[in-house]
């Protein structure tokens, strides 16, 4: 007879998150998350084959605590709304950007997610090639914000430097980098996006 499980998948992903939110996304091992839960590390095999396993959970939990339910509005302000949300989800826990990227496929809240953007977008006029081509830019748009936000933020030391840069050999750089240094997180998403809503409401 199988011995009955005493672990949790919520109990798991809450023993990754601390993991990777102390000690950074390198620091995620079977080992690791087994002593974190306090438990021989061969023993949390019996509720997750490997350390991809334990990613994908992790991924399933960030992408499942966004909520679905949209305001009956537009849908360029219905797209606004679902993508800000996977935004502040993700950063919660901003070690997990590439498992978020690696994994969007695999779980299936994610999964969820692509269909609730679908359905808006359909809602929006767009439907076969036009569809998959809308949905792929504002994916692209938001794994892109993403990796930028919490690897090369606006506001992080390569800005400043960019900014530094000789005004003679690089003037547009050097301007575009200072002006950029003043650009809060929230207004360099919200007007991205609502540069790439342009693009789809014209095309």
């Amino acid at each position: 007879m199988p011995r009955p499980r005493s672990l949790t998948d919520d109990q798991l992903v809450t023993a990754a998150l601390a993991v990777v939110d102390r000690d950074g996304l390198a620091a995620l091992t079977m080992r690791t998350v087994a002593r974190e839960l306090g438990v021989a590390t061969m023993g949390l095999y019996r509720y997750v084959a490997d350390r991809q396993a334990l990613e994908v959970l992790v991924v399933e939990y960030v992408y499942g605590s966004v909520d679905l339910v949209l305001p009956p509005t537009g849908w360029q302000d219905r797209l606004r709304v679902l993508l800000d949300r996977v935004r502040v989800a993700v950063a919660r826990h901003p070690a997990v950007v590439p498992l978020v990227l690696r994994h969007r496929q695999a779980a299936r809240a994610s999964l969820r997610l692509i269909e609730a953007m679908l359905e808006v977008l359909t809602d929006g006029g767009h439907e076969g090639v036009d569809r998959v081509l809308a949905q792929r830019t504002l994916i692209g748009y938001l794994l892109g914000f993403l990796q930028s936000e919490h690897s090369a933020a606006l506001s992080g030391p390569g800005t400043i430097v960019l900014s530094e840069l000789s005004a003679d050999e690089y003037p547009l750089l050097a301007r575009t980098a200072s002006d950029a240094r003043a650009v809060p997180p929230d207004e360099e998403f919200r007007r991205g996006l609502d540069i790439v809503l342009r693009g789809l409401t014209t095309s």
